[in-house]
């Protein structure tokens, strides 16, 4: 993958009632989505729970991932690496599954300088036998970064694009644009500033709420790039009511329950230290998908 572009979908990861992993229902979901135009997937993001699976989990998931993404030939984007460089050297070294691309996120916690997050994804590219798409979520990680680092890392060898989820269009997403968005790919992950981010120039998204609506989003991403602006617009503006009312909770709570009220999943089951989506929550959410799937555009 030299340059990832489209919807890619990071899945969530669905439950049984009992709390067990519903290999059936994520397999299914996986072509779902793709049927529904996703370009590909994305395994074991935020939105799959991935600190709550056990190692047995996660190795079942991924390999449910990558088989439906070799029989459908669509790339698939594994998230690996922490905090910890070696630890990520380590991981990304040991991607036992095909993958297009890897996913992997700016240190946490230990919030490093942005010199230090520059070699952390040196060492990263250089040990990956993929292509490496940088996670910059500074409301997760605590390390924000600023536009002439962004550009930085967009240079280094092996480093193909960037999960872009900065909680909006702020001056360092203009400025990753306009001095490297022509060699590199800007995927937007906050879903509702997709719309504003492709216009800008971003080449498409990882965007958790395309779980529900995901023709609708893949139908955003395809306007923006094909130049039609009063189309992206005019999506844009009918998802954002759905894109906020998702996430009114913590991420994939409502989206779990939405699936599951309209049958797509066996259950809207998540594991601690998430709780379940509120009523209120998801009753707003199922009138927000409502709408937003309705009627074309």
């Amino acid at each position: 993958m030299t340059s990832p572009h489209g919807l890619f979908v990071p899945l969530i990861t669905p439950f049984t009632a009992d709390g067990a992993l519903a290999r059936t229902a994520l397999e299914r979901h996986a072509h779902a989505v793709l049927d529904a135009g996703a370009t590909g997937l994305v395994a074991l993001g935020t939105t799959a729970e991935p600190s709550a699976l056990t190692p047995a989990e996660r190795e079942e998931v991924l390999g449910i991932c990558a088989t439906v993404c070799v029989e459908r030939s669509a790339p698939l984007i594994v998230c690996a690496g922490g905090y910890a460089t070696a630890e990520s050297v380590r991981a990304v070294g040991e991607l036992a599954h095909p993958a297009a691309a890897v996913l992997s996120v700016v240190p946490y916690y230990v919030r490093p300088s942005e010199e230090g997050v520059i070699a952390h994804f040196a060492a990263l590219a250089a040990a990956s036998p993929v292509p490496l798409v940088i996670y910059d979520v500074p409301y997760r990680t605590a390390r924000p970064l600023s536009g002439d680092t962004l550009v930085r890392l967009a240079g280094i060898p092996n480093v193909v694009g960037f999960k872009h989820a900065v909680g909006g269009v702020d001056a360092a997403s203009t400025e990753l644009l306009a001095r490297a968005g022509s060699v590199t790919s800007v995927l937007c992950g906050d879903d509702r500033f997709a719309s504003a981010l492709l216009a800008l120039g971003a080449k498409g998204g990882i965007l958790a709420a395309a779980n529900v609506a995901p023709t609708e989003y893949a139908d955003l991403v395809a306007a923006w790039l094909a130049g039609d602006a009063a189309r992206g617009r005019a999506l844009g503006h009918r998802l954002d009511a759905l894109a906020a009312a998702l996430f009114a909770e913590p991420n994939p709570t409502v989206i779990k329950a939405v699936l599951a009220e309209q049958g797509r999943i066996p259950s809207a089951a998540v594991r601690l230290p998430l709780l379940r989506a509120s009523a209120d929550a998801v009753t707003s959410a199922l009138v927000a998908a409502g709408r937003a799937t309705a009627a074309p555009v």
